[in-house]
């Protein structure tokens, strides 16, 4: 009897192995290089589930992942919801993916871009930086400039198709390299406030305890939409409902570590209404 399950093991192993294999693509924010045990772990884990091959790459950029999803050689990928609602803008066209799940932050699947000051200034709101030197993440970042300059553009700070200079005044907006370029210039007394994401300042990867502690949160502004699970649509079904619910029962460690926490479903539309009406009104703006 166990000669005849292993054989049969073995049996099952090898037609696994003939099957076609499933491409997943992480979002390009690691080395890829540093991610090389986890993306390893993640294959097998998954493939495992799925019944059939699974490589998961870090291709090096998001261009390279919504070419995939598109000519099917990447079946499902892990991108930022930005990204995403940038590709799954025209509806004449059929979305080449669809998202299946959205990673969940504290419980929710959104989180908040605040503006942080010096804890000793006496601003207590964003009107009050009019004519100040600010600083943006990068011209890019969805929590550190696109959803913040939305915020803006809503409190009637900046008028549609404006620029962030026709409020804080020509030469005093500074676009960063990511968030702690912006902190800094905060610290270092060159810019009044920063545009970051929340979790910069409430979580330790990015400031550290002295940094903070000079810090306060002056704004909040957003949803801003959290991460997805998107699925290529020509996936048949079946195959795309066993990827993701494989992802959903990983090991908590290797899920927090590869996407940054639980994964939920979610109605794709009212998770990327937020960032798509903040695109559509940045894209208008002079930057």
């Amino acid at each position: 009897m166990t000669r005849f399950l292993a054989l049969v093991f073995v049996a099952t192993m090898l037609a696994a192995a003939d099957q076609p294999r499933l491409v997943i693509a992480l979002k390009p924010d690691k080395n890829p290089e540093a991610m090389a045990a986890e993306r390893g772990e993640l294959s097998r884990l998954l493939g495992a589930a799925v019944g059939r091959p699974v490589e998961v790459i870090v291709p090096t950029s998001a261009a390279v992942i919504s070419t995939g999803l598109t000519n099917g050689t990447i079946d499902a990928a892990h991108v930022a919801s930005t990204d995403f609602a940038k590709e799954a803008i025209d509806p004449a066209k059929p979305a080449p993916a669809h998202i299946a799940l959205a990673v969940q932050v504290k419980g929710k699947t959104s989180y908040s871009s605040v503006w942080l000051t010096l804890a000793d200034k006496p601003y207590s709101g964003i009107a009050q930086l009019a004519g100040k030197p600010v600083a943006f993440a990068s011209r890019t970042s969805t929590s550190g400039c696109i959803v913040p300059l939305y915020d803006l553009q809503q409190k009637d700070l900046i008028k549609a198709g404006g620029s962030p200079t026709d409020f804080f005044g020509v030469g005093n907006v500074f676009y960063g390299t990511g968030y702690v370029s912006a902190v800094e210039r905060v610290l270092d007394g060159s810019a009044e406030a920063a545009a970051v994401s929340d979790y910069v300042f409430e979580g330790d990867k990015h400031l550290t305890p002295e940094q903070k502690a000079r810090l306060k949160v002056l704004a909040s502004q957003g949803p801003v939409p959290t991460h997805v699970l998107v699925i290529r649509s020509a996936l048949p079904a079946k195959e795309g409902a066993a990827l993701a619910k494989a992802i959903t029962n990983l090991e908590a460690g290797l899920r927090d570590r590869v996407f940054g926490g639980a994964l939920v479903e979610v109605d794709e539309q009212v998770h990327l209404a937020p960032i798509r009406a903040a695109l559509a009104a940045v894209k208008a703006m002079k930057l």
